[in-house]
């Protein structure tokens, strides 16, 4: 296996885990959740969903932009030789880390203070707030792909 395969598979593996886990989240678990449990256990749900999920994000979180510095290096021999594409894609993954890290600084620890004190319409409300920044960075990370994969000549 060659160094860019391997940061090649790296890299898609991390976005995998990270985007396919938003829509997992967005579109299969919220649905069944909201349907089948009561406030209070669909937040505590959540909360122990996003505790587990967030532990692979950061992983993610991690490993793109070191794999993705290797492929470029390797590549395109670095950021100036890189396909407008390229760029458009980093800017992208710095917007979904950006909205990543409000979710876990943020809005993560008003979620387990409402648990906590069992205050279930706030707790509900700023999972609301998780569920919007979630569905923009879905849409951010779908699109990243679809770039990935379509290789725009941009």
């Amino acid at each position: 296996m060659t160094p860019y395969a391997l940061s090649y598979a790296l890299h898609v593996l991390a976005a995998l885990i990270w985007v396919g886990g938003m829509f997992f989240a967005w579109m299969i678990l919220r649905p069944a959740a909201v349907k089948t449990l009561e406030a209070p256990t669909r937040l505590q749900l959540w909360a122990e969903v996003f505790q587990r999920f967030f532990r692979w994000v950061w992983l993610a979180v991690l490993i793109l932009p070191v794999s993705g510095m290797g492929m470029l290096h390797m590549r395109f021999s670095g950021f100036e030789t890189a396909p407008k594409y390229v760029h458009v894609m980093m800017g992208l993954y710095i917007v979904m880390l950006a909205l990543f890290l409000r979710i876990q600084a943020l809005q993560l620890p008003e979620l387990r203070r409402a648990i906590e004190a069992q205050q279930w319409p706030a707790g509900g409300a700023v999972l609301g707030k998780i569920r919007r920044l979630v569905g923009i960075n879905l849409i951010i990370g779908l699109v990243v792909v679809a770039l990935a994969a379509l290789r725009p000549t941009f």
